[in-house]
């Protein structure tokens, strides 16, 4: 069940151990607030160092879908990311310590002139999924049947468990574990230290992953 976000005017602000983009007045209600936490994380990796935490985000959403994930510390909380524009959008920021993915799926389609023209990445389709560690998700959309180890909703977003935290005051919670299956999530962003795509094929086509 994808979650419906209600939100005041957010203001950016930063972590002070990672310069992570969030809400400070803008709370986010998440309908299926531990389903849409970890989704965001199988998005596109980038290599911790190679580009800044801190960066503008394209003017496209893309998707990702995975048959099963499993993750190991996590948190969630609300935020926004900032195109080259200015705009800021609201997502659900959610951090997850490591996470593999089996039969992923990651697509972007634009429509042209020509038509939709996209590209299509799929990996971890073999006995051994794609893994993800220090994953950053910046998500509005995510649906899944999850679960979670020992999960705590509704603690405050600079309690959380994890590295990256939230505002205080703002609504967050975190899980030493989390499992989804059949994952389909819409993201503006991701962010990863190390992500392993086992198997990785790209190719053009106007087809997306659901």
């Amino acid at each position: 069940m994808p979650f419906r976000p209600s939100f005041r005017r957010p203001q950016l602000r930063r972590d002070s151990l990672k310069k992570v983009t969030r809400s400070h007045a803008g709370r986010i209600a998440l309908v299926s607030v531990p389903v849409a936490v970890i989704a965001s994380i199988t998005l596109g990796g980038v290599a911790q160092g190679a580009v800044p935490v801190s960066f503008a985000i394209s003017g496209s959403q893309f998707k990702i879908s995975a048959s099963q994930l499993e993750g190991t510390g996590f948190s969630q909380y609300a935020g926004t990311a900032k195109d080259t524009e200015g705009t800021e959008h609201p997502v659900a920021i959610a951090n997850i310590k490591q996470a593999t993915l089996a039969n992923l799926c990651q697509s972007v389609a634009t429509d042209t002139p020509l038509g939709k023209v996209g590209v299509r990445i799929t990996a971890g389709g073999g006995e051994t999924p794609a893994s993800a560690t220090d994953l950053q998700i910046g998500m509005t959309d995510l649906k899944g049947d999850t679960s979670f180890g020992n999960v705590r909703i509704g603690i405050d977003a600079s309690q959380v468990k994890t590295d990256a935290k939230g505002t205080a005051g703002d609504f967050a919670q975190d899980s030493d574990t989390i499992s989804i299956k059949n994952l389909q999530q819409v993201s503006w962003t991701t962010q990863a230290s190390v992500f392993t795509l086992t198997g990785m094929h790209v190719e053009l086509s106007d087809q997306e992953c659901f």
